[in-house]
């Protein structure tokens, strides 16, 4: 790593909740790969390994006193907090890192963590909704919103359950590369990627290498410019003047899908971005250039196991800018 590096503190601590730390931290290794430049670093209160919930050692990189500034220092959680009240030395060991850090987060339950460092006072903050309540009795300043995904107040995050913590990171990449990166590691990790305000999620069909042939390279170019249209087998393979079997044959031997699934996925990868940008489900299913609503309900559901309102409705809270 270089001097231009962002560096991400996560702060980790005994009975730390092992994914709080997991999540995260792949989220900012992956967004290397793609051409960001974090350098993750694990602290703890005195520079000892700690255990995680799991029973899992954790090897880490030193104490947080013995360290510069971060660019962001992210807290992870326990189940301990919403049961006992945090120790001071806890409080005051995640207190120092989070007074010179651009940017400050908390993963699930560590919100309890920043809230007994008074970093919460005064602010909107999310924590696990079976902790929301206990969160808020501690920090009675606080405005707690326990069915956000995760808030921002100013230069400080906090998440909800423990994936949230995915969700978060994913939206911290994205503040600081844009959102066609953040999309790239959403892609990679195989997780949701949260809607950033009107902006279109961009089609995963197009994200691999083009066709080699240049039959099939007019044939994906139709159906990408103009998902609306008659694409069955039998009129893509007349515009090319060859066989549907020959067609067949070539989709599956570059792309190794039918065209029927091709056109599909675009026509899908489409309604998302349309439903994302706010369309209803009904309106989306035919500028994508579904047959119906119905068969648009079908594809989603095969993909993602979820009908395209739910859809909808989960970015609907997903982003709650400060």
């Amino acid at each position: 790593m270089n001097g231009n590096s962002h560096r991400v503190a996560i702060f980790v601590y005994d009975g730390v909740t092992l994914l709080d730390v997991a999540g995260p931290a792949e989220v900012f290794k992956e967004a290397n790969r793609f051409g960001a430049d974090y350098r993750i670093l694990l602290l703890s209160p005195t520079g000892a390994d700690v255990t995680s919930n799991l029973g899992v050692r954790i090897a880490v990189d030193g104490a947080v006193s013995a360290q510069p500034a971060f660019g962001t220092v992210l807290v992870a959680g326990s189940d301990r907090y919403p049961r006992t009240s945090v120790p001071a030395d806890l409080a005051d060991a995640a207190r120092t890192p989070a007074a010179v850090a651009g940017r400050v987060a908390s993963i699930c339950t560590g919100a309890f963590v920043l809230a007994a460092a008074g970093l919460l006072d005064g602010k909107r903050a999310t924590t696990h909704w079976r902790a929301a309540h206990e969160l808020a009795a501690r920090c009675p300043t606080c405005r707690v919103e326990p069915d956000a995904i995760y808030v921002r107040d100013g230069t400080t995050y906090t998440s909800a359950g423990v994936t949230a913590g995915i969700d978060l990171a994913l939206a911290l990449v994205e503040e600081d590369h844009g959102p066609d990166l953040a999309r790239g590691v959403a892609r990679a990790l195989v997780v949701y990627m949260q809607r950033a305000g009107g902006q279109s999620q961009f089609s995963a069909p197009l994200q691999g290498p083009p066709p080699r042939s240049p039959a099939l390279r007019t044939v994906t170019d139709l159906v990408t410019a103009n998902p609306r249209g008659d694409h069955s087998l039998g009129a893509l393979a007349k515009h090319l003047n060859v066989s549907t079997r020959q067609l067949t044959r070539l989709f599956h031997d570059e792309l190794s899908t039918t065209p029927a699934r091709y056109v599909e996925n675009i026509r899908f990868d489409m309604a998302r971005a349309l439903l994302d940008q706010g369309h209803t489900a009904t309106r989306a299913a035919t500028l994508a250039g579904f047959p119906s609503y119905e068969s648009m309900r079908r594809v989603f559901a095969r993909k993602l196991s979820i009908s395209p309102a739910a859809y909808q409705r989960r970015f609907s809270t997903a982003r709650r800018a400060g």
